[in-house]
């Protein structure tokens, strides 16, 4: 089972990472037809005579049918995308229980599966989000993108093999306290994707032309990526809250102390604290909306942090993480 669980992993990766080519290709092609319309609109006017103030001449051929081949090809491009993008989340899943299986207990026990079951989270509820709003579908070039490198490192980083949990984790406090926590960092992992492409098509439909703003002259209206990052936070907040909680409630039970300033605990106090910041900052009419996406990004930083920063660069009473 362990050896399935890291073919699946691999095999997992490869299908994220065809499935990001095919939305690059949507997102190379996908307005290819309106900066054709144009020339298509003179070729009309001109007429084929040669008549000069013709205005009624039939189209150029090519000038009608290349657009609306370039556009169904974008359009199947992003087809193969979604179900590229289905087929890699099914056998991620498949490599985390197998995992599971492997272990004979809950696949969390330290970083790489952390890793490797936080992902997937993020997955399964872009998927449920790309089924309520196929108009968000290109976003997925940015998540699987972020899909391949959390993987890849985790395969290449992180891998440990599979090993019973230490005594210390062996309690039903790890599956509560540890699932919300993993559940909840999925979700912010996903929500970053919109809070980031919400800023780049802002700038961009605020008359901004440089890099990164012209990235997002093909991502959806940025009233709905603000949305979407807004949603997803919210969802997240109260479960990472009652994560932290458990966390305190466990840690009084196994250490005598609920709250003891060690770096995971202290790290997470900071994530809810911004995170507590940008839902307040959204909900307050005098902060523009870029300043409280901005403050949500913070907060996925340092997430980032508590998860790769204090595992590899500081030694705690938290200190399972395989590496």
């Amino acid at each position: 089972m362990s050896a399935l669980s890291d073919q699946l992993v691999t095999f997992a990766i490869l299908a994220y990472l065809i499935a990001m080519i095919s939305h690059a290709v949507e997102y190379a092609l996908g307005d290819a037809r309106k900066a054709s319309a144009a020339p298509a609109r003179e070729l009309v006017g001109a007429g084929v005579g040669g008549g000069g103030g013709t205005t009624d001449g039939p189209a150029a051929p090519e000038a009608t049918e290349r657009p609306d081949r370039t556009a169904a090809r974008a359009a199947l491009a992003g087809v193969i995308a979604a179900w590229l993008t289905l087929l890699a989340a099914a056998l991620h899943l498949g490599a985390v229980v197998t995992r599971g299986l492997a272990a004979d207990r809950m696949p969390w026990g330290n970083m790489y599966e952390f890793v490797l079951t936080g992902t997937w989270i993020a997955m399964a509820a872009w998927v449920v989000v790309l089924w309520k709003q196929p108009s968000l579908r290109r976003l997925g070039l940015f998540l699987t993108l972020v899909m391949v490198l959390l993987l890849a490192f985790a395969e290449l980083k992180l891998y440990v093999q599979v090993e019973p949990l230490m005594p210390a984790l062996q309690s039903w406090w790890f599956i509560i306290h540890v699932s919300t926590i993993i559940f909840s960092s999925g979700i912010f992992l996903l929500g970053v994707v919109p809070a980031a492409a919400y800023l780049m098509r802002s700038g961009w439909e605020q008359g901004r032309r440089s890099f990164p703003y012209t990235l997002a002259r093909r991502l959806p209206p940025a009233a709905g990526l603000e949305r979407l990052t807004f949603t997803l936070h919210a969802f997240s907040f109260p479960i990472f809250t009652f994560a932290v909680i458990a966390g305190a409630i466990w840690a009084e039970a196994a250490w005598g102390r609920a709250w003891g300033w060690d770096p995971k605990e202290t790290w997470a106090f900071i994530s809810w604290v911004v995170y507590a910041g940008y839902l307040h900052a959204r909900a307050t009419p005098s902060v523009k909306r870029n300043v409280a996406t901005w403050i949500a990004i913070v907060g996925f930083l340092t997430v980032m942090m508590n998860l790769f920063g204090v595992n590899f660069f500081f030694t705690g009473m938290h200190s399972y993480a395989g590496v």
